[in-house]
Parts: C-alpha cells; structure tokens; sequence
C-alpha cells in the first residue's frame, strides 16, 4: 500500500509539474501573441500617420510650367463698333469701263483680345530672389460676330456682281486697319502692363513662394 501511495504521490507532482510547465508554455505564448499583435498597432499607427514629406525644391523649370499651364494670358478686350465702304469697278487698260462699279456699307461690332504667350515665358531662382520674364504683348485674337453685320447701300450688276470674296476681303482689310489703330493707341502696351501685374498676382498666391521677392518683367 505504501508503494503504491508513493507512486501515485509521485504521479501526482508529475502532474502538477506537467500542468506548471503547460501554463508557463500556455502564459509565453500568450505573452508572444500579444508582443505581435502590439507590433502590429505599431506598424498600423506608422502607416496611418506617415510623416510628411519635405518641400519641393523651388526652380524656374517648376514655375515655368506652372505658368506654361495657363498657356494665354488675354489682359485686355478692346471692343469697337465700325462702319466701312467698298467700291470696285473694271478696268480696260486703264479705262474704267461705265456701268460697272459695285459698291456697299458694311458696319459692324468687333472684339481684340491682347495679352502674352505664357508657353513663352521664362523664370529663374537666385536665392530668395525670383525673376519672371514675359513675352511681349501681342493681339491674340479679333473676332467680328456675324449677327453684328448690318450691309447697306448695296449696287452691282450683271458685269461685275458682288461676291462673297468681296465680303472676305473687306472683312480683311478692315480689320488690319482696326488692328493698326488700336496699337498706335497704346493697346499692347496697356495689354503687357496688366499681364504682369496679373502673373504677379497670380504667382504671389503660390506657398512655394513665400520668403522670395518676385519680379515679373
């Protein structure tokens, strides 16, 4: 009886033993798991939260392009109300033929747009200095709406009836003239005064150029 109480005593620290070392077993893994899954809070709070990334380098290729991107820059619609004759009769050697001459009034509304190229524009860093260079002024567009063509006084005959080159043609013609008077008034100039104080405007509302001193020229 003393034997067997032995051994079972001794079955019974063999248990408990086998039990301690599982629990120890069962605590590191536990201890392990968590380890992982705090690593794994880490890793996920890392990439929720990446930190930022550094400025861009300020250059007259990055300013370049961002004016490039506006492309034309119209500073000034110069519109007009006109009014202009045409008169055409043949001639024979010289000699104006009679019964020949085709003529018509023609008024009209138009519209110049002026302003500068800014695919042509350049841009340089010095420091915290930046120096823009515009292209000149120049007329970018003139349009005369159709629905403002009003014809009057309109003659022709069967020698010499008016045609639609009659009309381009005038057309043409009057809107070079337009164009001459309306740059001896100053339009380009006034048209490359307001694209710089517009481009001005307009790069001084950028963040990577806080700090600098800007001059469009």
């Amino acid at each position: 009886m003393e034997q067997n109480e032995r051994r079972t005593g001794r079955l019974g620290l063999g248990l408990r033993a086998t039990a301690a070392i599982a629990m120890a077993l069962f605590l590191l893994c536990c201890a392990a798991l968590g380890a992982v899954y705090l690593a794994g809070l880490s890793a996920g709070s890392h990439q929720a939260q990446p930190e930022p990334e550094p400025p861009p380098v300020l250059t007259g290729r990055v300013l370049e392009e961002r004016l490039q991107a506006v492309q034309q820059l119209v500073s000034v619609e110069y519109f007009y109300t006109n009014m202009g004759s045409f008169e055409n009769q043949k001639d024979f050697h010289g000699w104006k033929v009679p019964f020949t001459t085709k003529r018509f009034i023609v008024s009209y509304d138009g519209v110049i747009k002026a302003g500068v190229d800014l695919a042509q524009s350049k841009a340089r860093v010095r420091g915290n200095t930046v120096t823009v260079t515009l292209p000149g002024a120049a007329i970018l567009s003139h349009e005369i709406p159709e629905d403002s063509i009003q014809v009057f006084d309109e003659s022709s005959n069967v020698f010499n009836p008016i045609r639609i080159q009659d009309y381009t043609g005038f057309t043409k013609e009057e809107k070079a003239a337009v164009e001459k008077r309306a740059v001896e008034s100053g339009l380009l100039d006034t048209a490359g005064e307001k694209a710089r104080t517009a481009v001005k405007a307009f790069l001084g509302l950028l963040p990577e150029l806080e700090g600098y001193s800007l001059t469009v020229e």
